[in-house]
């Protein structure tokens, strides 16, 4: 089948969408239903509709694009990642999976090639965490993840909720809709950048990725009791900040000492009360993110971890409240999905690898309603979430002609 991917067209597009930002290039800065958000949909969508495709949206943002089979009752071959970026963070990251998915349905349909499944490409709302603190709300809610009483609990800084915010985007209707119906997908594939220095290093142009690792992410509030630096001595003082020290130390040694490879604990937050020079702290406030892609040994980190705390919490005489963020098991990709995306790159002459994604994707919250599998391209220097973060023209145009060419043949699957 000759696929032939627009790759200065879809480059263009990408450099289109990068300028929906709340902050100058080069960075992106793209918050979950702003102003530039909305832009991003809106841009989106003209596109597809421009290609001919059908498009939908539900009531929590997510937009379908659909390239319609030939059997319409069968469930769907899906794509898709999101298009919200963390502050300040490059123009590849989740747009890729968006863009050249749209790219890949119009490049099959441009080919002639009819599907026997229906291809459906998904805009996701809210893959980042940044404004509501919890990432991949369109895929957990689509997926039956996560209840509407957790969402509802959901606020931002200035304490608005999911429900206002999206409100003030355009989106209203049930949410109780956005649950997809059973065997809704036969198959799900995302493609995204590496995000990680895999691919580069070992001169592999695709990666196949067959696990994604998920994260168990804690809240930690410890009180002690502050006061002048120069006025208590050393054994009447209840500082707060230091447990906090000792956790995040003990956190990089038990990842770093697990028997699995995959094993990384990282504390990304840490808020100290009052935040003087010469004042003890009296409260702390830590986040941790501990992942693996074997649960066993993730949630033997956390249990060890989270004893320390009790154990700090008795012996500093502070206390401590934790909170779960989110505790999601890893997925494992399907092998026929592995064997499409390996299929398609041996057809196009493409170098490829398998390898895992430490970082997770909606991808995680779809494999619990779908056989799933991710199409990795390689980043410069691993690099992402940074203004700096960079996959080549050519890169990206051989993800798309991948991706386009696994859900062909995940579309004629009997």
């Amino acid at each position: 089948m000759q696929i032939k991917i627009e790759a200065d067209q879809l480059w263009n597009e990408l450099d289109k969408l990068a300028t929906f930002s709340d902050t100058p290039a080069p960075s992106v800065t793209r918050i979950l239903f702003t102003d530039n958000d909305v832009k991003a949909r809106d841009y989106f969508k003209s596109l597809a509709r421009e290609a001919g495709f059908e498009v939908r949206e539900d009531p929590i943002g997510n937009i379908f694009v659909r390239f319609s089979g030939s059997e319409k009752n069968l469930p769907a071959v899906g794509t898709g990642s999101h298009c919200d970026a963390v502050p300040y963070a490059g123009r590849y990251d989740g747009t890729v999976g968006v863009f050249a998915g749209l790219e890949a349905l119009r490049a099959l349909k441009k080919s002639g090639f009819s599907p026997k499944r229906p291809l459906e490409v998904v805009f996701f709302t809210s893959e980042e965490p940044t404004r509501f603190g919890l990432g991949c709300i369109g895929s957990r809610l689509m997926s039956g993840a996560m209840d509407l009483n957790r969402l509802g609990q959901l606020r931002d800084k200035d304490g608005k909720s999911v429900d206002e915010a999206r409100k003030s985007a355009g989106y209203d209707g049930d949410l109780t809709q956005v649950k997809l119906p059973e065997k809704y997908y036969d198959y799900f594939v995302e493609l995204h950048i590496e995000q990680g220095p895999v691919l580069e290093r070992e001169k592999k142009q695709i990666g196949a990725v067959t696990a994604i690792a998920a994260p168990a992410s804690f809240r930690i509030q410890i009180t002690g009791e502050g006061g002048h630096a120069g006025g208590v001595l050393m054994p009447a003082r209840r500082d707060a900040l230091v447990p906090c020290a000792i956790l995040t130390q003990e956190l990089e040694r038990l990842a770093r000492e697990s028997s699995s490879p995959d094993s990384v604990g990282t504390v990304g937050v840490v808020k100290v009360h009052p935040g003087a020079i010469n004042s003890i702290p009296a409260n702390v406030t830590m986040e941790m993110d501990i992942r693996d892609t074997q649960l066993k040994t993730r949630d033997e980190i956390v249990e060890k971890i989270l004893a320390k705390a009790r154990q700090l919490e008795k012996e500093r005489n502070v206390k401590m409240e934790i909170e779960t963020i989110n505790s999601d098991p890893p997925a494992i990709s399907n092998e026929t999905i592995l064997g499409s995306i390996e299929a398609s790159c041996t057809e196009t002459s493409l170098s490829h690898m398998r390898l895992v994604s430490r970082a997770y994707h909606d991808s995680l919250f779809m494999a619990r309603i779908a056989p799933m599998g991710m199409i990795f391209i390689p980043s410069r220097g691993g690099v992402s979430h940074r203004a700096d973060e960079f996959s080549s023209k050519e890169e990206i145009a051989q993800g798309a002609e991948i991706l386009a060419r696994t859900m062909a043949r995940l579309s004629l699957q009997a």
